[in-house]
Order: structure tokens, then C-alpha cells, then sequence
């Protein structure tokens, strides 16, 4: 045996402090509010056309955000902070963004009653050159990447003029053209040409100009003492149309005539094709309206017709004139309430009818009025999809969705109805040849051409309703998932599997196999190319795929007639990918509950994956948890699933304490990164941090009993977690905001096993919130209550004990938890006196309650300062009510509204 001297005993416990000492350096901690500020989100992602060069920035919960610019296989070339608005010119030369002033900048300008602006950065990809444009707005690649259009603000921001400064700089020899007043630009599609619209201080030199870009010859196509508005080009780059106009003394709108010029072409001597149409000169015209700029002007693929909207010309109203009362007549005929017409005012004023001018013969055809107020219109064909709610929009006993559908010949004006009473409107075809509708889960199209209609699932002899959906209102389709380039097919949705169906024929092809079906993934077609608006049937497609119960998800390839063929398809969650315009290469986002959804390249197939960037390294400074699928079933029998978050320093065996959150289904969710924010909901991967379990689980809903609905669901996933051992029965807090704050408020009336409730802007009485007003739309509750989100399915007249059952606020005198309710005073989802209401009910009845009340909040705590607040309040109601932390003194004693300002939420009991 070997004899242990004094020099190699020393060096042993020398040895032994050095390991200790490195693994307390080692040890994760718990998260906290106070580290949140670190962590970063991601912006600004884009790839160059050629796949080599991608963008991103990162952007801290606190502090200045910083745009990286990289070559995919190499390194980041350049940041910068608080670049925006990045854009690669086509020829993979450039890049160009805007920078915002760092934020102690910006604080300091806005103190001193300054404005902020941007600067625009002009990157070189080849020389690593970077060129400045101080107080720019705007810019605008050419299609050809020889220039770049770049706007400045205006030097006077509070001018009547709209025009400012516009630099058109060439990128090829770096000589610049500076021009003035311009208040709208644009290049056409080839980029040889470049067009801009003049708005100067006096109308001087206003108008619509053009420059040859190939020879830097400047041409004004039309000018005058008139406003000029909506330029746009057509697809060619050939045509180009404008609204000029001006307001005449004691009339509200603008009297508008109708410009555009034809056979533009780079390098021609002069451009003398011009065309106008004047409302003045067309007796079909309606009598005292004007073509309007607030509407866009739209080219039609072939170049023979022009869309734009009409409104219908005031009169100034004089102050003389004008009523001294102040009063809002409310009246039961009004078809939008005046709540309704208090929000929409705005708009209003800015609303306009579509219309079409037919090019050749100066025909003018309003399509939309009052009666036919929505129309539906293809840029490829002839044809236009109207609705008529007439008949349905005064009628308040049902839902306000309903429309008798019209087809419109845009070349005549002339108006055919298709049918009546439709719900939901699937819209037109690509190539504008068809409308869809649906009626009891199957899917009509009609052709404009035959006038006929045809039952399109019927062909497939599948049922392509969605059962799931549980509003009561019919029930709809899982959607259109496209339609073919050559015309032929219409591609169609099932729950799991895409289904062609033919246009020709009575011919149906299930796409995907049956495959969606047999292992309840559910597949849905994926387009890579944004300007497509169809699929090519004879090349391989992309599938999205996720798994129902798995919550596996990733991308598939198919070919007509064989299996789908997975590409990626991982047991985390795949964001949609971006493809580079020109080369097969893709950048998309993979996140876990663990992972935060950094951004990966690969290739079409998306085979071998590389990681780009690394958003958040600290995490690996702090603990955290990981989530597990359970599944359970309710007493009704419906078969559901939660994710359930385990603290990070999990112990088979022992029983945690556990936070619910909730909404409606909410296991999707089971991948989704927990990202450390100020908001004002509980953050999982802080309170998985924490020792805390944190479940998720699935609702579904019983039409008439949304609230009897979530207790059942909510305490059947609450029971399975106890019954596989993970928490505490006599630990568990539930949390829920808004609709999951009705919930939450419902449930603490209706069982005790649960040992504390937050629940925040609440529904609580469902009778007085139904016939009070949402106030951010001004829409009255009633039909949200009924037929939306409340699924109560009648009104409180015809079952008011319904109403009064399903309303927390009836059954608080059998609340036996402690609850904190949180709401903002100007609350414009759900009224702040619906917290009051049960706040008012439960303290006169003797609950232990606090409403924590944020004077000129939102729906959801918007100012920082308050987020903060909130979330500190929460987590330590939930330390106390679930870990036998003392409690603070706002919450023993609550605090006076003098000393507000000077109690904060971290002063304990006893610690004045």
C-alpha cells in the first residue's frame, strides 16, 4: 500500500478547492425580473437574392438594438445600431437600411421638444464601404440595381406641402441627382424608368414627372396648380396613371381627374400617349361624387382598365351653421352604432366605393354602393365577386357575417346573383375565373363564365367540415389551400390531408396520400415564391407538417400520386422559411422550450441545417426547465393535452407547486420558446426557473357553457398532472388574462382546489358586459357574447339563468380562495367595471381579494414601468399562496393611495 506523504496530501485539497471553486463558478441561477433586460429578440431578417449575405438584428429587452450583416459561410462584416428597414439590391451589391439615434439620443432630443430621425447607411457587399444620407425617410432599390431613390424629411415638418427632398443616387458611377418637393416616387418594375410626383410650398411646379434612366433626360408628363396623388405603374413598367385635382372653396373633397400615359419606353425622345378622364365629362358619372385619393389606383393585368373609389362630395360645414348642443343621437335603426361611428369616424372620412374605368371606351362602372358595399375583384379576368347584406344587416337576432353573393361584369356593369344567405365567402380564384363559397361544411364554385355552380367536395366524398370548430355559428371549412398554374384543380384542405379537385371533371385526388389522416399530421401547402398565387402541379410541393398529438412539425416534399417525403420534420417547432430569390437556399427559425428559435440555412432540402445566429448565450448562465406532453381526458370525453413545464432542477418523484396559464388550446404551444419580456403574464421558463411547475392545458367548449366548459378542462388536466405525481395538490395557483381571465374567475366561484387565483381583465358579469360596447372597435358586446368568442348561443333575454349560471360574479358568494385581479382603467377589450363588479361583489361578501388597478392602461399593460410591477405582484402572490413565502405588505395590509408613490411591491411585512 502506497504511503500518502504531506506534499501529495496538500496537493489534493489544493486540488479539491480548485474543483470546488469551479463548479460554484459553474452553477446556474434562478431567472429572475432583473435579468430579463438582457435578452434579445430578433429583427430584421433578410437574405440576399444570391443566398450568400443575411441580415439580422438583435434587439434587448433593454437598451439599443444592433443590425449584423454576414456572409452565410463567413462572418459578420459590419453592425449597426439600431438599423431598420434593410433591403439587398437585386444585384447582390448593396445594402441599404436605416439607423434610428441610439436611445439616450433619442431621450435627449425628445427633451428637448426635437424631432428624431433616421439616417440611411449605403453598404458596398464587395468593398465593405459604407456611404451616409443624414434625416432620410425612405429609399427604393431599381429592379436593376443601378440607383437607388433615397427621401429626406422634410425640413419643415408642419408644412401644408407634402414634397421633401429626394436624392436619386447611381450606383454604378456614384454621380447624384438632388430634386425637391417630392412627395411620391417610384421606379417601374424593369428599373429604366423613374417616375415622381412634385407637392411644393404654392403649388409651384407641382406634377408628374419622368426620368429616362438611361440617359438621365428628365420629362413632366403632366403638371399644373394641382394636387397630384395614388402614381402607380403598371406591371410592364409601361403605363402610368396619376390623380390630379384640386378643392374648391367651400366643398370638403377634392375634385379628381384621372391621368395616364402610355408606351413608355427607355430611350424614346418624347412620351405623347396621355389620356385623362374627367368626371365633368361623363353624364354617367353619379351627380355630386368625385374619384377620391384615398383610394389606390390598381392596372388590371392586360392594361385595359384602371380601379379606383368614389365618395360622394360636402360641403363645408360653416361655424355658423354649426349645431351649439353637443349630442349623439342613438337610434334603433342605426345600421353601425354610434359607438361604431365614434371609432370609425376617421375612417369614414377617408371610406370609398371601388370603381373601375374601362380604358378603351371611357366606360365607368361603380361596382360597390351602399347597398353592394363589398366587392371582390380580379386584376386577370373581367369578373368581380359583390356582396349584398341588405337583407341581413338590421337584423341583430343573428350573426353579422351574412351577404347575398353577386357576380359583376366589370366591362358592363351588369349584376347576377349566385345565391343568397352565404356565411362564409372562400374569395376568388387566381386567374378570376371562379368565386367559393361554403354552406353546412361543403365548398361551391361558381364560374362567371357559365354562370353555374358546382358542389366541389362532393367529388371527393369526404367530409371537409371542421368539426372542431365550436362557435356557435355554422360551422366552417378547413380553408382553400390553393389552385393550380394551369387552371384545372382547386386545392382544398381536410383536417389532415390537401385534396385536388378538378375544375373540368368529377375528378378528386387526395394529394397527400391519405398520410395526413393515417398518422394525424396535418399537412398544408407551402409556398416559397411571395409573388405566386398558385401551384404548379407538376413539380414537387412543399408541405408544412405538424403533428396533432406530437407537436412534431417540419416540412414535407410531395409529387402527385406518391407519398409525402419528409425533409425536416423534428420534435420542435419550424417557422416558416424564407427563400434567397435567386438560389436554393432557405433561412428559417427552429425553437423549443429550451431553444431559443435562432435563425438556420439550408438548402431546399433542408438537409444539414447551419446555425446563424445565437441571440441569447447568457442563457446558458441560468437554470431551466423542459417541457412534457400529458394527455388527458375531460368528463365529457373529450380526449386532450397540455404541456406541462418542469422546474429546471426536476426530481422524479417529488411533488412542485404549479402555476396554470390558459386561454383555449393551448398545447400547440408545447415547442414555443419562453421568452423572458415585460408583459403582464407569467413567464414559464421563470417560474420553471424557480421550483415552480407550470401547465398549459387544452379547452374546448360546450355552446352555453364557456365557463362550466373551462372548469372542466382546467381541473381534469389539473388532476392527471397530480395523478402521474408531478404537483402538489394542495399547491397549485391558476393565472389567466382576458378570456382566460373569465375563466380563471369562473373556476375560483366554482372549486377550491386551488390554492390561489390571478386573473386579470376579467369578464366577470356576462350580462352587463353584453350590452356595453368593446370600445376599441366600438362594436357592442352582444355578438361576441353570443355567437364569437362567449359561444353563448342566445341572448340574455332568451335564457337569462343561462347567463347569470355561466357569469363568475352570480356565484361569488362560494369563492373560497384568494384572488388578485388586475385591470387597466381604459381597458378598451373588456370594460374596467368588469373587474369592479366582482372586486366590489367578492370584498362585500367577505373573500380575500386585491384588484390591482393601472390608471390609463390598455387591455394589456402597455408602460414598462407597470409591467414590471405587475409581474414582480404576481410572482410574489404565488410565492406566498404556493411556497410559504412571506407575504409583502401590500398584500397583508394593502397600501393607501397617499403613499402609493412610495410603497413599492418589494417592501415585505414589517419593512415600512
Amino acid at each position: 500500500m502506497q504511503k500518502l506523504t504531506s506534499t501529495s496530501f496538500f496537493a489534493i485539497i489544493i486540488g479539491l478547492l480548485f474543483i470546488n471553486q469551479a463548479a460554484i463558478g459553474q452553477e446556474k441561477k434562478p431567472l429572475t425580473l432583473d435579468d430579463y433586460g438582457q435578452w434579445n429578440s430578433i429583427r430584421n431578417t433578410s437574405i440576399s437574392p444570391n443566398g450568400l449575405w443575411m441580415t439580422y438584428s438583435y434587439n434587448p429587452n433593454d437598451g439599443d438594438s444592433k443590425l449584423h450583416i454576414r456572409k452565410i459561410d463567413g462572418d459578420t462584416v459590419r453592425t449597426a445600431i439600431n438599423g431598420k428597414q434593410v433591403d439587398f439590391s437585386m444585384d447582390n451589391q448593396w445594402l441599404a437600411y436605416l439607423v434610428d439615434p441610439a436611445e439616450k439620443e433619442a431621450e435627449k432630443l425628445k427633451k428637448q421638444g426635437k424631432p428624431t430621425s433616421s439616417n440611411l447607411e449605403l453598404f458596398n457587399l464587395a468593398s465593405n464601404k459604407v456611404s451616409n444620407v443624414e434625416n432620410a425617410s425612405s429609399f427604393s432599390f431599381s429592379e436593376a440595381s443601378n440607383y437607388i431613390a433615397i427621401q429626406k424629411n422634410p425640413s419643415d415638418r408642419k408644412a401644408e406641402h407634402k414634397g421633401s427632398d429626394l436624392i436619386l443616387k447611381s450606383l454604378k458611377d456614384d454621380k447624384t441627382l438632388n430634386i425637391g418637393n417630392v412627395s411620391s416616387y417610384a421606379f417601374n418594375k424593369k428599373g429604366t424608368l423613374f417616375a415622381y410626383l412634385v407637392d411644393a410650398d404654392g403649388d409651384n411646379g407641382n406634377g408628374l414627372y419622368i426620368i429616362d434612366l438611361s440617359n438621365n433626360r428628365s420629362w413632366p408628363l403632366h403638371t399644373g396648380a394641382f394636387s397630384y396623388s395614388q402614381m402607380t405603374w403598371n406591371e410592364e413598367g409601361n403605363q402610368l396613371a396619376v390623380l390630379f385635382g384640386t378643392t374648391k372653396e367651400g366643398n370638403v373633397e377634392r375634385d379628381n381627374t384621372l391621368y395616364w400615359a402610355s408606351n413608355l419606353t427607355s430611350g424614346m425622345s418624347n412620351f405623347n400617349t396621355q389620356n385623362t378622364y374627367s368626371v365633368s365629362d361623363d353624364s354617367s358619372f353619379p351627380e355630386d361624387m368625385v374619384i377620391s385619393e384615398y383610394s389606390r389606383l390598381t392596372w388590371n393585368e392586360k392594361n385595359t382598365q384602371l380601379y379606383f373609389g368614389v365618395r360622394a362630395q360636402e360641403k363645408e360645414l360653416k361655424k355658423d351653421d354649426e349645431l351649439k348642443a353637443n349630442v349623439d343621437v342613438w337610434h334603433w335603426k342605426d345600421e353601425r352604432v354610434q359607438s361604431v361611428q365614434m371609432v370609425q369616424a376617421g375612417r369614414d372620412r377617408r371610406s370609398t366605393y371601388t370603381a373601375v374605368l374601362n380604358l378603351g371606351n371611357k366606360k365607368f362602372i361603380q361596382m360597390e354602393n351602399e347597398d353592394m358595399p363589398n366587392v371582390s375583384y380580379s386584376d386577370k379576368s373581367q369578373w368581380a365577386m359583390g356582396q349584398n347584406n341588405t337583407k341581413y344587416r338590421n337584423d341583430v337576432t343573428i350573426p353579422g357575417n351574412y351577404a347575398d353573393i353577386y357576380s359583376v361584369n366589370t366591362q358592363t356593369g351588369e349584376k347576377k346573383l349566385i345565391t343568397e344567405r352565404v356565411y362564409w365567402k372562400l374569395g376568388l380564384s387566381p386567374n378570376g375565373e371562379w368565386t367559393l363559397f361554403s354552406r353546412d361544411g361543403e365548398v361551391f364554385g361558381y364560374n362567371f363564365g357559365t354562370g353555374k355552380t358546382t358542389n366541389m367536395t362532393e367529388k371527393a366524398g369526404v367530409n371537409f367540415q371542421n368539426e372542431d370548430y365550436d362557435t356557435p355559428v355554422e360551422k366552417p371549412t378547413y380553408g382553400v389551400a390553393g389552385w393550380s398554374k394551369d387552371g384545372k384543380w382547386l386545392l382544398l384542405n381536410n383536417k389532415y390531408d390537401v385534396w385536388a379537385i378538378s375544375l373540368t371533371s368529377n375528378e378528386a385526388k387526395n394529394i397527400t396520400q391519405g398520410m395526413g389522416d393515417e398518422e394525424e399530421i396535418r399537412f398544408r401547402l407551402t409556398q416559397l415564391d411571395p409573388e405566386e398565387e398558385d401551384y404548379d402541379l407538376k413539380q414537387p410541393l412543399l408541405l408544412s407538417a405538424y403533428g396533432e398529438w406530437t407537436k412534431k412539425s417540419g416540412y414535407y416534399s410531395v409529387e402527385m400520386g406518391k407519398k409525402p417525403k419528409a425533409l425536416r420534420y423534428e420534435d420542435s417547432m419550424i417557422g416558416r422559411p424564407t427563400k434567397a430569390k435567386d438560389a436554393n437556399k432557405l433561412i428559417f427559425t427552429e425553437q423549443t422550450f429550451v431553444d431559443f428559435p435562432d435563425y438556420y440555412v439550408a438548402d431546399l432540402t433542408f438537409k444539414n441545417p447551419k446555425k446563424i445566429t445565437d441571440a441569447n448565450p447568457q442563457q446558458a448562465n441560468y437554470k431551466w426547465g423542459k417541457r412534457v406532453l400529458v394527455d388527458y381526458t375531460d368528463q365529457r370525453g373529450n380526449k386532450l393535452q397540455a404541456t406541462l413545464a418542469l422546474p429546471a432542477d426536476y426530481e422524479a418523484g417529488k411533488k412542485y407547486p404549479m402555476v396554470m396559464y390558459f386561454y383555449e388550446k393551448m398545447s400547440q404551444r408545447h415547442h414555443q420558446y419562453s421568452m423572458p419580456t415585460y408583459d403582464d403574464r407569467p413567464h414559464m421558463s421563470t417560474y420553471a426557473s424557480n421550483g415552480y411547475l407550470v401547465l398549459m392545458p387544452d379547452i374546448v367548449f360546450d355552446e352555453g357553457k364557456p365557463g362550466s366548459s373551462a372548469l372542466d378542462d382546467v381541473t381534469s388536466a389539473a388532476k392527471e398532472v397530480i395523478k402521474l405525481g408531478y404537483a402538489d395538490p394542495e399547491r397549485i395557483g391558476l393565472q389567466g388574462h382576458s378570456w382566460g381571465g373569465y375563466e380563471s374567475s369562473f373556476i375560483v366561484t366554482q372549486t377550491d382546489m386551488f390554492a390561489a387565483v390571478v386573473t386579470g381583465a376579467p369578464l366577470t358579469n356576462l350580462i352587463s358586459m353584453y350590452n356595453i360596447a368593446y370600445k376599441q372597435s366600438g362594436s357592442l358586446n352582444g355578438p361576441i357574447i353570443e355567437w364569437s368568442q362567449g359561444r353563448m348561443g342566445v341572448s340574455p333575454w332568451e335564457n337569462m339563468e343561462l347567463y347569470q349560471y355561466q357569469s363568475p360574479l352570480f356565484h361569488a358568494q362560494n369563492i373560497k380562495t384568494p384572488f388578485l385581479l388586475l385591470h387597466g382603467t381604459a381597458d378598451g377589450a373588456v370594460d374596467w367595471n368588469q373587474g369592479l363588479e366582482f372586486y366590489s361583489a367578492a370584498r362585500r361578501l367577505g373573500k380575500e381579494v386585491i384588484m390591482l388597478s393601472y390608471p390609463d392602461e390598455p387591455h394589456h399593460l402597455g408602460k414598462e414601468d407597470n409591467q414590471k410591477d405587475f409581474q414582480i405582484r404576481m410572482k410574489q402572490y404565488f410565492d406566498h399562496y404556493l411556497k410559504g413565502a412571506p407575504a409583502p405588505l401590500w398584500m397583508t395590509q394593502g397600501i393607501p393611495n397617499a403613499d402609493k408613490k412610495r410603497v413599492g411591491p418589494e417592501v415585505m411585512e414589517g419593512n415600512k
